[in-house]
């Protein structure tokens, strides 16, 4: 539907095709369709917005989900007051929080103003009779009103907006509008948009796992629906019929945006069209009644087992954007007078008064009732304490006793069986399975007979069944963003991004959603999980098949990172990676998977190692070399060599990136006061320099020789043997390095 100022004689056509109803499939109901009223309402509360409403249907759907039309009659006359109370309630909240910051107080505010009719509707029909806890919720920024029906109280809403060290969303990490209510089931929520799509159909896996009759709610604007989360969030929901409500907030504009430049066909409700599996309707936001009746029947519909719906709400954004937007630079002044008219407030008040319900005495004394409420919060909300400066570093990790007991290297039997490192990560991953039910593998090709293109996920799905290894759409974000969900609700996500090359999709996940899950929380929500990424040259994949990631990943606060060398290191830290509180990224090296040169005794049943403590690979006493992964037995082959010539080398594999054991570093070049670093991923601003930077600062002085280091080319790793062998390190490179080291 075309705005009025951008209105031309070739829109006709569109318009009328905007207002029909769409066809319903040959098998559906009779798609359901009234037509909105233009309800002409004067002495709004403050406000500002986009009016579309009056030109498109009340209430529309694609025939197949049943709707009962409701109406005052349906509700009890209590019910419906104090639902218009707490959308007073918001609205008052979003004026005062944009007065606060009119005064210096508070940095920033996004407005849910225009949001609160349906907001308020879908909260009516979650936690049924079960209170806070029952449901699952997954916000984006406008959802002010949907947190204060479902318990928010209007302190903590002005402690999130002053930032204050008792804000229950995230103590002061983050800006206000990020909504993270662990005690009524509210996740924690990431600033990117679309981020919480896939965490949503998450949840719903784990409410499906548990055979609950819960649903999640995941809310979005319009804009959001743009990214490529959204579409894959319903793919993989309407696929297995997951019990989620995606609730898109209509509201025609992405910051400056309009929605006939975002959006095909002009309307969210469209683009969900194509989900064989997924329910459409589409409701006017602004009428309370109406979207009642299709909140009603989304979740009645998701709660009976019949799968997601998509519930397009066309709303008014009575404010702008946020307080650092200007929307007078692209609304015209009669498109803000015309969402004035529509306020889903002054409806719901005078469809309240025309009933009887409400006097117009009680709604003046409601709303001076609510501005004092919110007055005096904002008052005491002021005097509360600022976040302690010395609380800025905390909760990054999680910060307890994991309560394992730790194994070494002594509790291996030399004469064991000899084992590879990809059947360590195997017999792994059954032996956690077999421990613990709340473990579930997933990933592309990791099920049924494949297990995996290396095989190590073999025969899990045959020992554990489909419900516990299953594949996934070839979708890393998606894959990495539902275990945010499983985690977040429990379970123990162990997924498989197929190679480090292709993690980059899930790039926004790892890093926005992910790894502050804990911090921007306050300690609030966590979600352990544990990423197995095959990575690594040497195998002729060429420029995507051989990439190394660990440098990225270890500069990405609240993520661990493993790169073990050899099969009885993968067998102790996956299983402690498992355990733990923390998300993990677990590397692989591909070369290493069946070398020989990895192969160990097997370790015992439940072998376990602790993340950042280095093994001394090799003692000596002339020079030590500092590595990881594939580049610790070229390491050891050199020490080897060297050693005939009379230099002693020791070798430290790390084993771990994040945490680094630094005292076992700096402890080894004190010893010997040379060190050379070495380690396959691009020398140039590798993991690496921040090692050479660690022994520089604080071990300079025990020095005999500059630092060196040996690593790849700054190249892509191209395919040919020739070519490959040029840009990665060597034995004989390292060899010629550490003879010049120990020459110096």
């Amino acid at each position: 539907m075309a705005h009025p100022e951008m209105q031309n004689p070739n829109d006709a056509d569109l318009d009328s095709q905007e207002d029909a109803p769409e066809s319903a499939p040959p098998d559906a109901e009779e798609a359901v369709e009234t037509t909105a009223e233009d309800l002409p309402v004067e002495n709004l509360m403050h406000g500002d917005g986009h009016a579309a409403i009056p030109e498109v249907p009340s209430l529309e759907s694609d025939g197949s989900i049943e709707i009962d039309e409701l109406t005052p009659a349906d509700f009890e006359p209590d019910d419906l007051r104090e639902r218009l109370r707490t959308m007073m309630l918001s609205r008052r909240l979003d004026e005062k929080m944009m007065t606060l910051l009119k005064q210096g107080k508070g940095h920033f505010h996004i407005g849910c103003a225009g949001h609160e009719a349906v907001q308020s509707a879908l909260s009516r029909y979650s936690n049924p009779g079960e209170g806070p806890g029952h449901d699952w919720f997954c916000f984006y920024y406008r959802d002010l009103c949907m947190a204060l029906s479902l318990g928010m109280t209007p302190k903590e809403a002005l402690l999130a907006h002053l930032a204050k060290a008792d804000d229950p969303n995230s103590g002061g990490r983050q800006m206000p509008e990020h909504f993270g209510l662990k005690h009524l089931n509210v996740m924690t929520t990431a600033s990117s948009v679309g981020a919480q799509f896939n965490p949503g159909v998450g949840f719903g896996f784990a409410i499906q796992q548990r055979d609950e009759d819960s649903y999640v709610y995941v809310s979005c604007g319009d804009g959001a629906t743009s990214q490529g989360d959204f579409h894959e969030a319903l793919n993989w929901a309407a696929r297995t019929q997951a019990p989620v409500l995606f609730l898109v907030q209509d509201n025609k504009y992405a910051i400056s945006v309009p929605i006939e430049e975002q959006t095909a066909g002009g309307t969210p409700y469209k683009l969900a069209a194509g989900y064989e599996g997924l329910s459409r309707m589409r409701v006017d936001g602004t009428d309370f009644f109406a979207s009642a009746s299709a909140a009603q029947a989304a979740i009645q519909h998701i709660r009976d087992g019949n799968g997601p719906v998509c519930l397009v709400a066309d709303v008014v954004r009575l404010l702008p954007h946020s307080s650092s937007d200007d929307h007078s630079k692209y609304r015209p002044p009669e498109e803000l007078e015309a969402d004035r008219k529509i306020d889903p407030i002054a409806r719901l008040e005078a469809a309240l008064i025309e009933e009887g319900m409400l006097s117009e005495e009680e709604a003046e004394a409601m709303q001076e009732e609510v501005h004092e409420e919110v007055d005096e919060a904002a008052e005491w909300a002021k005097q509360q304490d600022d976040p302690a400066p010395e609380t800025a570093t905390d909760h990054v990790f999680f910060e307890g006793d994991l309560d394992i007991d730790y194994n070494s290297e002594d509790d291996i039997d030399e004469d064991a069986e000899p084992m590879v490192m990809v059947d360590a990560i195997n017999r792994t991953l059954k032996e956690e399975m077999a421990r613990d039910e709340s473990i579930i593998v997933y990933g592309e090709d990791v099920a049924g007979n494949k297990g995996g293109v290396f095989t190590a996920t073999k025969e899990l799905t045959a020992e554990f069944g489909k419900d516990r290894c299953f594949n996934s759409p070839l979708a890393e974000g998606s894959i990495i963003g539902t275990a945010v969900g499983y985690a977040a609700s429990g379970f123990t996500p162990v997924v498989e991004i197929q190679f480090a090359d292709y993690i980059w999709p899930a790039m926004q996940q790892l890093r926005n959603q992910v790894a502050p899950f804990r911090y921007r929380s306050n300690n609030a929500w966590s979600c352990p999980m544990v990423v197995r990424v095959p990575c690594g040259g040497y195998i002729h994949g060429g420029l995507c098949h051989s990439q190394n990631i660990e440098s990225i990943f270890g500069h990405t606060p609240g993520l661990k990172v493993a790169l073990p060398s050899t099969a009885a290191d993968a067998k102790g830290l996956l299983a402690t990676a498992i355990r733990s509180e923390d998300p993990v990224l677990f590397l692989e090296h591909k070369a290493l998977y069946r070398a020989a040169s990895a192969r160990t005794p097997t370790p015992p049943e439940h072998y376990t190692l602790p993340f950042g403590e280095a093994r001394v690979a090799r003692e000596g006493s002339d020079m030590t070399i500092v590595t990881y992964g594939m580049m610790t037995q070229k390491s050891l082959n050199v020490a080897k060599e060297l050693d005939q010539e009379g230099v002693d080398v020791e070798v430290i594999d790390l084993r771990t990136i994040m945490p680094l054991d630094s005292e076992t570093i700096l402890e080894s070049v004190r010893k010997t006061n040379r060190a050379l670093v070495v380690y396959e991923d691009h020398e140039f601003i590798g993991f690496g320099a921040e090692i050479c930077a660690q022994i520089g600062d604080d071990a300079f002085e025990y020095l005999d020789a500059p630092i060196r280091r040996v690593a790849g080319e700054f190249t892509p790793i191209p395919f040919a043997h020739s070519l490959e062998r040029a840009v990665l390190p060597s034995d004989e490179s390292i060899l010629e390095a550490a003879r010049d080291l120990a020459a110096f």
